[in-house]
């Protein structure tokens, strides 16, 4: 993205999102304040060892810096589209942290020290407004999230230390000002990255390919990662302490769900280099984690990869070591998962796990695979992975080889790859899906 004298940059659509943006804050924020301090009861969920955490005065004016980093954002925007997405990922934010202020008031237990000089001045200034009531999420620790993603985009790389100093001291800041408990932090990460994935600044919202699937596989599925969240959610709330983690992996399997339900492929975010976006890798970390090691079980007595024509080669995702010892050059990325290795070129065409393909998509699998073949050349090395390398990989493979002329029949295509990796798992599914792709070639 880049602006250019034709494309100045949108001030005026700027000013408006600021002068809609900061009334709300202000007005809803001291709302919710309001309706908690009428409250009797209102909790607190604070952990022993926070009691050991420091009183630092000047960590106000990180504290604060936000509010100018906040209010600069929206006239730094080069085009109309980042500046629309980031406003949503501002609004999206103060909206859910504020309707949580309201529903699930929680408290702040210590008593702040007396402070004077300008760090003084900072929290009288900050008391004016501010009560201590608007705790999980925390509204400052999403709000850091989506600007920082911004601002990486924006400053030279030259000066990213900075940003990523700065914004370390703003996190420690909501702990050091006294002004949150430690759950506070992780909650408000979770909505920054929620915000994040719901409005991306390069690419469309998973919003616009929402749609009810009618795959009775893929709800099936959905159930079963939303059960996996359900009991992560029960858990973390019964044991409490440590265990509120596993909200983490509960949140990864909840967003799993909606993806196999609603958004498809596309809402693991994973662009055609096969690079996850940075919101889905710190969402879905559990899950991904997850997902690798029980790659690694399943494969753990088998090649990595296997050849299946020449120049061609079919197997489980490659760590970046195993792609340079089976000297691939190239990689055709079926996971919607997981990352692919550095140091390769990659096209990805994502697909769920456990769900067969559609002939569209073995069309686009197979002319990616012929495509990363000619690019090749003959000194190269193509690989078509998935997780495990049985299933969407080999489906793919499979449409490869019909697409190509490589073999005439499905069954013959499917032989052929099984001889050389026999635990493949094709249905009729799978079966029916490439026939229809063939008899449309």
């Amino acid at each position: 993205m880049s602006t250019t004298a034709s494309t100045p940059r949108p001030w005026k659509q700027a000013a408006l999102w600021l002068a809609c943006l900061a009334p709300f804050f202000y007005l809803s924020y001291g709302f919710a304040n309001h309706l908690a301090a009428q409250r009797t009861g209102v909790g607190s969920v604070v952990f022993d060892w926070e009691r050991q955490v420091p009183f630092v005065a000047w960590t106000i004016v990180p504290y604060w810096s936000i509010n100018l980093f906040y209010g600069l954002s929206l006239f730094l925007c080069r085009t109309r589209d980042e500046l629309h997405a980031h406003g949503r990922r501002l609004l999206t934010a103060q909206l859910v942290a504020v309707s949580c202020f309201l529903l699930f008031p929680l408290g702040f237990t210590f008593t702040r020290p007396p402070t004077d000089g300008i760090p003084g001045l900072f929290f009288t200034a900050l008391t004016s407004f501010d009560k201590p009531f608007n705790q999980a999420p925390s509204l400052h620790i999403a709000l850091l999230i989506v600007l920082w993603d911004l601002y990486r985009r924006l400053l030279p790389t030259r000066w990213h230390w900075f940003l990523h100093g700065w914004s370390w001291l703003i996190a420690i800041s909501v702990l050091t000002t006294y002004q949150h408990h430690f759950i506070d932090i992780p909650t408000g990460a979770l909505l920054g990255l929620v915000c994040l994935w719901l409005w991306p600044l390069d690419g469309p919202s998973p919003l616009r390919g929402l749609r009810f699937t009618d795959d009775r596989r893929r709800r099936r599925l959905a159930l079963f990662y939303a059960l996996g969240a359900a009991t992560c959610f029960a858990l973390a709330a019964w044991l409490g302490g440590v265990a509120l983690w596993l909200c983490w992996p509960g949140a990864a399997l909840l967003l799993v769900a909606l993806n196999y339900l609603l958004f498809g492929a596309a809402g693991f975010q994973k662009d055609a280099q096969g690079r996850p976006s940075f919101a889905t890798r710190w969402l879905l970390l559990p899950h991904r984690l997850g997902a690798w090691i029980n790659a690694r079980l399943w494969t753990r007595r088998e090649p990595p990869a296997v050849r299946v024509a020449s120049g061609v080669m079919l197997g489980r995702m490659p760590t970046t070591r195993e792609a340079q010892r089976l000297g691939i050059t190239h990689v055709v990325d079926l996971s919607a998962e997981l990352s692919s290795p550095d140091g390769v070129v990659v096209r990805a065409v994502p697909m769920l796990d456990l769900v067969v393909p559609d002939a569209q998509g073995l069309r686009v699998a197979a002319e990616a695979i012929e495509a990363q073949r000619l690019a090749a050349g003959n000194t190269g090395t193509v690989l078509v992975c998935c997780a495990l390398g049985y299933s969407r990989s080999a489906a793919a493979a499979a449409a490869w080889l019909l697409h190509t002329g490589r073999s005439e029949r499905v069954d013959e295509a499917i032989e052929r790859l099984r001889r050389e990796r026999p635990r493949l798992v094709l249905y009729d599914a799978h079966r029916l899906a490439l026939a229809s792709l063939a008899l449309h070639a």
